[in-house]
């Protein structure tokens, strides 16, 4: 089955040609941003489309707005285009809407576009659009006249801004998911089964966990992170989320996952025992380091172990002496590391650097 490899593109909310009424020569009145759900009969869909020329077209656009200075003292950017009658205050209805949801210092990087559905397919390079995202940039329509709440579809695009301003490693959050989130619904396991394909923008869109991310955003918006009764028409139902993938996203963006964690741990071998084990959880998915290292020098092995006694991975020589050993983490949610004594010495520090 051809694939298509995108990365880093924008994210596009995209409709079937019998959801899109034909926009009209006089545009809609710009709507305050009321969070009611996707009400679509599954006819909204999600792929990656490129945007060449949007800079260029945002710039040459008609808008008013900009910084607002939000109840909570943050900044939001958000530009309304000129077609809509310039309201005030609900531009700032807007600013706000942006600000109340849940989020991190990425809020502050973001500009917000808002226009009718017939600029927002200018700007997205599409007919079939109703919201894109790509950079720092988000478009999205400013009210239903595409039978869809335009605050459901801001919620959309703004998991893609979430995600484009968080680490995954050694996978791309935007493609793939954040890191919690993406380890709670075992994102990993499903690429290796072929069944899930990040930052597709083809056929396959349906099953790209970028938009399943995105989408997960919007249901923990619109249910409160219950994950109770919401539509879920634009992404495979196998990525549905529950209210413990919601609570792993939620946790993504208030406490963004940094850095991979390191522990150093001083052991011995018991008396005349060649062979040292313990167990450790791995809660999320991602690349393991392992490193045995002994005084003074030495030949002590290492091996990761599964919880049925498979070998994962065998220590090999490192350039700083002692014998390391690489591993990714792809589902198992506990590992055993085992040593075996080659020298005399019975101390020995491991060292593990895990997700």
């Amino acid at each position: 089955m051809k694939r298509k490899k995108a990365r880093l593109l924008p994210a596009a909310i995209v409709l079937s040609a019998l959801a899109v009424p034909t926009a009209s020569a006089a545009a809609p009145m710009l709507e305050p941003p009321t969070v009611t759900g996707f009400g679509g009969g599954g006819l909204v869909a999600t792929r990656t489309v490129r945007l060449d020329a949007a800079p260029r077209r945002l710039a040459t656009a008609s808008w008013w707005g900009g910084k607002y200075t939000v109840a909570s003292g943050e900044t939001v950017t958000v530009y309304i285009s000129r077609a809509y009658p310039e309201v005030d205050s609900i531009g700032r209805q807007w600013a706000e809407f942006f600000a109340g949801l849940v989020h991190g210092s990425e809020l502050g990087l973001m500009t917000a576009y808002v226009a009718p559905l017939a600029e927002v397919q200018e700007l997205c390079e599409s007919e079939f659009v109703i919201g894109c995202y790509w950079g720092q940039t988000l478009v999205t329509v400013g009210d239903s006249s595409a039978g869809e709440s335009p605050a459901s579809v801001a919620a959309h695009e703004y998991g893609h801004h979430i995600a484009r301003n968080r680490n995954n490693p050694p996978w791309s959050a935007i493609d793939w998911g954040t890191k919690r989130w993406a380890s709670a619904m075992g994102i990993c396991g499903l690429v290796a089964k072929g069944v899930a394909f990040p930052g597709d923008e083809g056929e396959n869109y349906a099953f790209n966990p970028g938009e399943a991310f995105a989408e997960s955003y919007r249901v923990l918006i619109e249910t409160n992170g219950t994950g109770l009764a919401y539509d879920w028409p634009i992404v495979d139902p196998s990525f549905r989320p529950d209210a413990r993938a919601l609570a792993a996203l939620r946790e993504d963006v208030l406490h963004p996952w940094a850095e991979p964690v390191s522990r150093t741990i001083r052991a011995r071998f018991a008396s005349k025992r060649r062979s040292w084990s313990a167990s450790f959880a791995t809660p999320l998915d991602g690349d393991l380091q392992v490193a045995v290292t002994v005084p003074g020098g030495g030949t002590d092995d290492v091996s990761l172990i599964s919880s049925d006694g498979t070998t994962l991975a065998r220590g090999t020589w490192s350039s700083s002496g002692g014998k390391s050993l690489g591993y990714r983490v792809c589902g198992s949610r506990s590992v055993r590391v085992r040593v075996i004594r080659r020298g005399v010495s019975a101390r020995f520090t491991l060292r593990i650097t895990a997700p």
